[in-house]
């Protein structure tokens, strides 16, 4: 009896140090985008509560370049012992693949998917001197003088192009695509009226509508949000489509399951916390936190709804 007793107390002595076996040391987080950018922000703020819980050191370093190629390929070429992680989007691990004939990676053999950490409406905005108020009233506008009328984006293959791109080929009418550098750059001609529409970030949006130079017209994802009640969906509105901006965290593929499991555990604890759900609020974002499988249909479904767009619109980077 007394040895069953001392092996059942190793076992139980065991199974806390199992729990610790990451991390040992420091833990990097690489953004392929650059500082100031949302994913940056995202990494910054889980790196600073795991540091605070689990009492080693979480780096993030930013690798921006290639549509967000470079920064992911950089995890995706890293050791795969849990201590090289990356934020990334839509873009370099899904998107993309329909975009360029080559990718210095496979998102699908190269990459572990370990979560989606939060999700960030888009929005339907235009300028308030359009004289529209909703949806429908907008796509009227544009099918009146057809020739008339452009979109701006942040850049070609960006979210903000391909959504209005579905918009235009599920209303039936025919836009002009003008890239810009960066959200404040394209909000800018928005509001100018150097543009007329454009499917933007909610925090790029949300000070402009507040100042009345801009309306919100509907946002993107499938259901309301949270921070943005009172802004309809797009397919409330009539037009049948969705656009989901998240981040996702990822990590080298190989990296054992159980490091992978303890990694997703911590970090879905974390974003759950009221500390960094009202910080992500201030950003229009909510906190997700879901299992590698989930993470893995959400790709998925980013491939099916794109491939059609990106076909019907001609869309290729290179």
């Amino acid at each position: 009896m007394r040895r069953i007793a001392l092996a059942f107390l190793l076992l139980f002595a065991a199974t806390p140090a199992l729990a610790q076996d990451w991390p040992t040391k420091t833990v990097r987080i690489v953004v392929p985008f650059g500082a100031g950018a949302t994913p940056d922000t995202i990494a910054r703020l889980i790196a600073d509560k795991l540091q605070q819980k689990l009492g080693q050191n979480f780096i993030v370093e930013n690798k921006p370049g290639a549509s967000g190629m470079t920064g992911t390929d950089t995890v995706a070429k890293a050791e795969p012992d849990g201590y090289t992680i990356g934020i990334s989007i839509g873009g370099p691990l899904a998107i993309n693949t329909l975009l360029f004939s080559k990718m210095p990676y496979d998102p699908a053999r190269d990459l572990a998917l370990i979560t989606v950490l939060t999700t960030q409406p888009s929005v339907l905005t235009v300028p308030a001197k359009l004289g529209v108020n909703n949806v429908a009233e907008l796509i009227a506008l544009i099918k009146k003088d057809p020739a008339k009328y452009n979109f701006a984006s942040i850049g070609n293959g960006s979210l903000s192009h391909l959504a209005m791109e579905a918009i235009a080929l599920k209303s039936g009418v025919k836009l002009v695509h003008v890239p810009y550098p960066s959200s404040p750059q394209a909000m800018t001609a928005v509001m100018r009226g150097d543009v007329q529409m454009a499917v933007m970030p909610a925090i790029s949006v949300l000070p402009h509508a507040q100042a009345g130079a801009v309306k919100m017209l509907a946002v993107t994802t499938a259901k309301r949000s949270a921070l943005l009640p009172d802004v309809p969906t797009l397919k409330e509105s009539g037009v049948d489509v969705e656009a989901d901006a998240w981040n996702g965290l990822v990590a080298p593929a190989g990296t054992p399951e159980r490091i992978l499991k303890t990694i997703q555990r911590e970090v879905a604890n974390a974003i759950q916390t009221p500390e960094l759900k009202a910080k992500f609020a201030t950003q229009i974002m909510e906190p997700v936190g879901n299992s590698p499988a989930q993470f893995q249909a959400q790709i998925d479904a980013e491939l099916k709804r794109w491939t059609p767009v990106i076909r019907e619109a001609g869309i290729k980077v290179n």
